[in-house]
């Protein structure tokens, strides 16, 4: 494996007295495509938390970066982490009042700090990054347009903008295309694996079909546990079968299939069931 970006050993959130994620071992080397997939509170969110610093372990280790967030780190050591963690969430977390060009920018704070980060009063070298970075998602024509009157797909791509700016080591994405129809979803895929091609990148998905997109490895969580961690190409329908189906439910019937794409429609069909 490539040098290691995340390492976590014998790590437990807790949680209203109840485990959140429990997981014995896992390593994630630098430059990996990850896709986490599960149910509804398998624990998909909460690991991406504990990566951030935002979900402390109530014990175990967890080292993200180079850095130690074992038990309670500093904030300047969290600072430093955050500095170097690109997100891409369902919320987009844009500033709806601010145009495209400045939602962008603000992936370039981690340098420009002080007054000018406070007036906005960005360097022109930022400037023309932030432009560059519009112009590769193809929305510099928008770079003047409020966020809050791009359309979803968009803002999307506003927020990769913004990573490209950043130029993060490690990209968390939790549902990146919720919400979008099939072409946009397509689209945005592709230009968040281009936008971490020098990055780690670790994707919360519910729909299979993007998995190839996003992924060379899938990580299946259920009740807050790993139950597989598999090479994309061994990943099948039974293993998200298996991986969705209830603890106590009787083993389900096969899926409908298609002659055409056998294993579309059932993945689809899972995937639906579980948004």
């Amino acid at each position: 494996m490539s040098e290691i970006a995340i390492h976590l050993q014998q790590v437990c959130c807790i949680a209203e007295g109840r485990a959140l994620l429990d997981v014995g071992d896992l390593s994630i080397g630098h430059g990996e495509r990850i896709a986490i997939v599960g149910h509804n509170g398998a624990g998909k969110s909460t690991l991406l938390r504990l990566l951030t610093g935002f979900m402390p372990a109530a014990h175990g280790r967890v080292e993200v970066l180079g850095h130690d967030l074992t038990g309670s780190p500093s904030a300047k050591e969290l600072r430093t982490l955050r500095r170097e963690v690109g997100q891409v969430h369902q919320g987009l977390h844009l500033v709806g009042r601010l145009s495209a060009l400045e939602n962008v920018l603000i992936g370039s704070l981690g340098r420009v700090t002080g007054w000018r980060s406070w007036v906005r009063h960005f360097p022109v070298d930022e400037v023309v990054g932030a432009e560059a970075a519009l112009h590769a998602v193809g929305l510099l024509a928008r770079a003047t347009t409020r966020a809050d009157k791009l359309s979803g797909g968009e803002r999307q791509k506003v927020a990769i903008g913004r990573l490209l700016v950043q130029r993060p080591k490690l990209i968390l994405a939790d549902e990146p295309t919720a919400a979008l129809d099939p072409a946009a979803a397509g689209e945005v895929c592709h230009l968040l694996a281009q936008a971490a091609r020098n990055a780690t990148l670790i994707s919360v998905v519910h729909n299979p079909s993007l998995l190839p997109l996003l992924a060379d490895r899938v990580i299946g969580l259920k009740n807050g546990r790993i139950a597989f961690d598999l090479p994309i190409a061994t990943v099948d329908d039974q293993k998200l079968t298996n991986l969705y189906r209830p603890d106590e439910a009787a083993p389900a019937a096969p899926w409908p299939m298609t002659a055409s794409n056998p294993s579309k429609l059932g993945r689809r069909q899972i995937f639906s069931n579980q948004v």
